[in-house]
């Protein structure tokens, strides 16, 4: 990596489409025009060549790998964001409308999955932080779960607010749903206690276009071809995710963002140890500076991904904002529902850009406070 890639590129805190790691925008850059082997760019091959099932494939394999998957769950990449998933969901494990969806909702993208619900089958929220201001997650005893429920429904890591679940949420028998568009593999995970995994790569594996699927394959078996075939999660399993064009120059990133994840940062376990280090390092700076920055989210739940703070007021929040852009870090502003200060630490986030970033939170409360 050359002096110059580094001092050209600002740290990018941006909640996404959002960082990625310079080993991979390097081999994009170098494949970009020419894939090895191929002769055209990856943008320009058919979906259906030898050469992008070859990536596809390998994206796959990946991610399995990391993830230890068993032979009982299906990784599929399909197109349409958490959004999509927010129709797909119900619509696949609702059978019929005398159903329940449990739903657990810590923030805002726990509480827009909700709202399909109701064109499915009955909805019941387990659990609502809204009152408090989405500030934690819930405690096991806390959770109003309904018996024989269909499926379970939770969001591990709410950008918005900065909180984020330490372990699963026990639900019974009732199959787990979990968005993880935030913190996919940002850490291992038992595969086993979920019925259904789902990220949006633009977060945290990959570029925007592409939604990353871990399923089960008993519940690939509900939807009974009663579905619109792009809805149907049997159907993208059939299809080995190439139901319609899948989005390939996406897919072909999410694979090489695996590859540095494996061999570069050395597996998930890894890679958790380096993002409990960067949380670490701001984490301890707010909790230090006597009040000037005041956190978000209760330190029970704080986001390894998102940190979220405000200032003593609105014009330091801005001041705040403004400095920093000027010292090459970017993408502070908190969220417009919240306000405030936002790092979003995600994987490819580098050490050296956290450490900047509280060298600066430093000067700044000397400066102000």
């Amino acid at each position: 990596m050359s002096s110059s890639t580094t001092t050209e590129r600002v740290f990018n805190f941006s909640a996404g489409p959002a960082v990625l790691p310079e080993p991979v925008l390097e081999q994009v850059r170098e494949e970009l025009f020419c894939l090895p082997g191929v002769g055209s760019s990856v943008m320009e091959i058919s979906h259906r060549s030898p050469a992008f099932v070859g990536v596809l494939d390998d994206a796959r394999e990946r991610i399995a790998s990391l993830h230890q998957i068993p032979d009982d769950y299906e990784v599929l990449f399909v197109q349409g964001g958490a959004t999509l998933q927010n129709a797909m969901i119900p619509a696949n494990f609702l059978v019929d409308r005398e159903q329940t969806a449990d739903c657990i909702i810590t923030g805002t993208w726990g509480k827009k999955n909700s709202q399909d619900v109701s064109y499915y089958g009955k909805l019941n929220v387990a659990w609502d932080g809204s009152e408090t201001g989405f500030t934690r997650t819930p405690e096991q005893s806390e959770l109003n779960l309904t018996e024989g429920a269909a499926y379970c429904h939770y969001t591990s890591n709410e950008t918005i607010h900065g909180v984020q679940f330490r372990d699963p949420p026990g639900v019974g028998e009732a199959p787990l749903v979990v968005d993880q568009s935030s913190d996919f593999l940002s850490e291992p995970l038992d595969i086993q206690r979920f019925g259904l995994i789902y990220a949006c790569a633009q977060k945290n594996c990959g570029i925007a276009g592409v939604t990353a699927l871990i399923i089960r394959h008993e519940l690939l078996e509900r939807s009974e071809s009663r579905l619109p075939r792009y809805l149907d999660y049997a159907q993208h399993a059939k299809g080995a995710s190439m139901l319609n064009t899948p989005p390939t120059f996406a897919v072909y990133v999410t694979g090489l963002v695996c590859k540095w994840i494996q061999e570069t940062v050395g597996g998930l376990e890894a890679m958790h140890r380096l993002n409990q280090e960067k949380a670490g390092l701001l984490y301890e700076l707010i909790d230090q500076s006597d009040g000037f920055y005041s956190g978000h989210a209760q330190p029970s739940s704080r986001s390894l991904m998102n940190v979220v703070f405000r200032l003593p007021s609105a014009e330091l929040d801005a001041k705040f904002v403004a400095e920093a852009g000027e010292q090459g870090m970017t993408g502070l502003n908190g969220h417009r529902s919240v306000g405030g200060i936002r790092a979003s630490i995600y994987n490819a986030m580098p050490l050296g850009g956290v450490q900047a970033l509280a060298d600066f939170m430093r000067d700044f409360v000397q400066r102000n406070g």
